[in-house]
């Protein structure tokens, strides 16, 4: 990829277990992340930490999935937990090529039993000397509880990211509706890459046969050169959602 370029994959990879929950596939996850070799990955639903689990599913990692993935592949990575359970949590993760110069969570749940969060990294790009503000977001279920979380990323964008700064804002939005699209419109001057550039949504829920547009990547102060959904195998046996990925020019 050149120094000009940024690959971006957003992935919701269902804790490492196939649809259904029927096998752990989580090293198949990894092959085939690091196949697609994008630049950086946002990552939703990865697992912390999970003690019954390492104990009674065959294959599971040494070390918590975030380092798992990252190993030898991705130098820098940040896991935020936003879901906690006695077993253990999982959250959000950003896995990056280039320097992770900082990063925060932000917890944008109303629900003790449901918590989200925002994951807001910066990310330096040596090469270009340009530092990209990279948010990986995992909202709600229910349409007032993503209001709330869209008034907060809203909140977010406007204290911390400048505004002719490179931003990236992916994950997995469980806004079928197309509800959060205005509002990053008209209030952030987002615009989302898969639509730019085909004139509709993707559909990437569930994987297997996709029907509802999930999971999206937003930008500002970049340029989207393409932007696909991966649906064929292994994809559409992995996860329960299929991953996006679009490259940018910066």
């Amino acid at each position: 990829m050149s120094e000009s370029h940024l690959k971006v994959l957003t992935y919701n990879i269902h804790k490492g277990f196939s649809p259904a929950n029927r096998r752990f596939v989580l090293h198949k996850i990894r092959n085939a992340l690091i196949a697609i070799d994008a630049d950086v990955l946002c990552l939703q639903e990865i697992q912390g930490e999970h003690q019954g689990h390492e104990i009674h599913v065959s294959n599971w990692p040494d070390c918590p999935q975030p380092d798992f993935l990252a190993k030898d592949a991705w130098p820098e990575f940040a896991y935020a937990q936003n879901t906690t359970y006695s077993a253990g949590h999982h959250g959000n993760a950003i896995l990056s090529k280039f320097p992770l110069i900082s990063w925060e969570n932000i917890n944008v749940s109303p629900y003790r039993w449901a918590s989200r969060s925002l994951l807001h990294g910066i990310v330096h790009m040596v090469g270009k000397d340009t530092q990209v503000h990279i948010i990986c977001i995992h909202f709600g279920l229910f349409g007032r509880e993503r209001q709330r979380q869209i008034a907060k990323l809203c909140a977010r964008i406007d204290n911390h990211v400048p505004h002719d700064a490179p931003l990236i804002v992916a994950g997995d939005f469980n806004d079928w509706g197309g509800v959060a699209e205005r509002f990053f419109y008209q209030h952030l001057d987002l615009q989302e890459a898969y639509y730019h550039l085909h004139g509709h949504r993707a559909r990437t829920f569930p994987a297997w046969l996709p029907v509802l547009a999930m999971d999206r990547i937003y930008y500002r102060g970049l340029q989207p050169l393409s932007c696909e959904r991966l649906v064929h195998a292994p994809w559409s046996h992995l996860s329960d959602h299929a991953p996006l990925m679009a490259v940018f020019q910066l």
